[in-house]
């Protein structure tokens, strides 16, 4: 349990914001799909791509909103700027004008795209985590769970990325595609587009958050903590869970970068110190 993190991660922000003074750029609307391709959206299947303009090597995150696979729109998270990370925020198409496994297929998309053009802004192809809010974390999960999306694009997600941060995705069959089949929000349904169907040991390292369980939407902490124990049983190395207090499911994203960057940090430090032997 994380307790009074509020005035650890405020002063975290303040103190790393000191640390790193390069400038930023953003290059908007990026289509990550070939726009003669028929399932390419003029409008949703963009990206865009803020990167630190004088560094090399930079490790990306890529960025799914959230919204429930039917609104929101694609978004730079204010916490995670100013920290050295490029973030590549992706839209999608969404429901009901498509289906979820539409939704799917576009996040894989994107997160090809990045993966075979990161270098070109100077970026490091191997520093990459996948990451998102609510569905976003649903099409984080699914996409480095599932290898069958990315596959589609000649990329195999255990290879590609560092690590899977999810904010409170859904580990159950999402609510959009249980509603496609004209089930009830209380229905829980765990078939081929559910993270926990995919479970396996060899998937990249997960770290797994959510809000508190008391205040969270329906099941939320309960499914992911699922996902945690299956992960565990199964034998996966590298899985983490945290639940944070007092948080409800829109506020856990502000602890929840504080630890990501804490998390990405880490991972990025340890990176570097093997390249550099």
């Amino acid at each position: 349990m994380l307790k009074k993190i509020s005035l650890l991660f405020c002063m975290f922000f303040m103190f790393s914001n000191l640390l790193y003074s390069q400038e930023y750029t953003t290059i908007k609307d990026i289509p990550y799909r070939n726009q003669s391709d028929p399932l390419f959206n003029d409008t949703l299947c963009r990206l865009d791509l803020y990167y630190p303009k004088d560094k090399k090597d930079f490790a990306t995150v890529i960025w799914y909103h959230g919204g429930g696979l039917g609104g929101g729109s694609k978004e730079i998270p204010i916490e995670l700027c100013e920290k050295g990370y490029a973030i590549a925020a992706i839209g999608y198409r969404l429901v009901p004008n498509v289906k979820v496994i539409d939704c799917i297929d576009d996040a894989a998309a994107a997160a090809a795209w990045v993966k075979n053009h990161i270098k070109e802004y100077r970026g490091n192809d191997k520093l990459i985590f996948v990451s998102g809010f609510s569905a976003g974390g649903y099409l984080s999960y699914m996409i480095t769970m599932d290898k069958s999306h990315l596959a589609k694009y000649s990329i195999d997600p255990d290879t590609s990325f560092v690590a899977t941060l999810a904010y409170s995705g859904q580990a159950i069959t999402h609510f959009a595609r249980r509603r496609e089949l004209e089930m009830k929000d209380t229905q829980p349904l765990i078939d081929e587009l559910s993270p926990l169907y995919h479970v396996r040991p060899d998937c990249i390292p997960m770290l797994i958050m959510t809000g508190d369980r008391e205040i969270e939407l329906l099941g939320r902490y309960e499914e992911n903590a699922y996902l945690y124990r299956m992960f565990k049983l199964t034998g996966h190395k590298d899985v983490n869970i945290k639940e944070f207090d007092g948080f409800d499911h829109g506020e856990m994203q502000k602890p929840g970068h504080y630890i990501s960057l804490k998390y990405m940090n880490e991972r990025v430090k340890n990176f570097t110190q093997i390249a550099d032997k």
